[in-house]
Order: C-alpha cells, then sequence, then structure tokens
C-alpha cells in the first residue's frame, strides 16, 4: 500500500510532457493567489529559441533560453478565483506541452485579539514605574549595605 501511494505521488509530480524531449514545469504547482511560480520548460531540441506559455492564471509568458532549457516567472495576480488552470506550453517548431497550476486563495490571518501582555497597555505609566521601582530598590540595597558595613568597620576600632 505504502508503494503504491509513493508511486502516485511520484508520478504526480512529474512534468507534463508532449513529445520525447517536449515539457513544461510550473514550481510550485500549488500556489496561493499573489505568489510568484516559475515556470521551465523544453521545446524537445529547440531550446535555444523563445517559446510561449498560456494560462487563464496570468495570461501570456515568453520563456527565454537558460542553460539548456527554457525559463521564466510570473505572478498569479492576488484577485485570482481559487482552482485548477492548465499551462500550455506552444514551441516555436510546433510542439505543445501542458501541465496544471492550482491557485488557493487561503484567507490570510487576522490579527489575534488583543490580550495585554504589554502590547496594548496605554502609555508608559505601568512599565517605566516597575523599572524605576526596580532600579530603586537596588539602590537602596547597594545603599544599606554600605551603611551596614561601616558600622561593622567603625565598631571595631
Amino acid at each position: 500500500m505504502v508503494g503504491l501511494v509513493g508511486a502516485f505521488v511520484l508520478m504526480s509530480v512529474s512534468p507534463a510532457r508532449a513529445g520525447e524531449n517536449t515539457f513544461i514545469e510550473v514550481t510550485p504547482n500549488s500556489v496561493q493567489a499573489g505568489s510568484r511560480v516559475n515556470i521551465r520548460a523544453s521545446c524537445d531540441n529547440n531550446n535555444n529559441e523563445q517559446a510561449n506559455v498560456h494560462s487563464d492564471a496570468f495570461g501570456n509568458v515568453m520563456l527565454r533560453p537558460d542553460k539548456g532549457f527554457l525559463t521564466g516567472e510570473v505572478t498569479v495576480p492576488g484577485d485570482k478565483q481559487p482552482g485548477d488552470y492548465p499551462v500550455d506550453l506552444r514551441c516555436q517548431n510546433g510542439q505543445t506541452a501542458s501541465t496544471m497550476l492550482t491557485v488557493l486563495n487561503m484567507a490570510s490571518p487576522s490579527k489575534g485579539p488583543a490580550t495585554g501582555g504589554g502590547g496594548t497597555a496605554g502609555g508608559h505609566g505601568t512599565g517605566s514605574l516597575l523599572v524605576l521601582g526596580g532600579v530603586a530598590l537596588v539602590a537602596t540595597a547597594i545603599v544599606l549595605g554600605m551603611a551596614r558595613n561601616r558600622r561593622r568597620t567603625g565598631a571595631g576600632s
């Protein structure tokens, strides 16, 4: 069972292939609306010329040759409706390939309630008073310690 699930996962992340060396990959293949995706493709043995990619998720993108592949980046608009969108590659040599991009539109978390912890304290009152009180307490302890030390040395003389 685990092997079957593993095989399914590996098959689902492989690039979409049309010809022997024609494919398109979108990374990541599931994104939040408003996020950037990277596109990598191959047009068989024609990767030295630009290729066009189209998707209703982001419109048209021109891929450019880059280290033996065709690459590009595009941002999915922030108001794009969630769903699965085909991403279609059209090569200069007539080859085509397609893959799927899943657009998510998860609501961004709202701020938590103002529960205190210092962040909602008004003014400088409580925090400043605590600091001043601590400094006064330390100063008093030092003065009392010095006075006590003088009494001891004065009594033995």
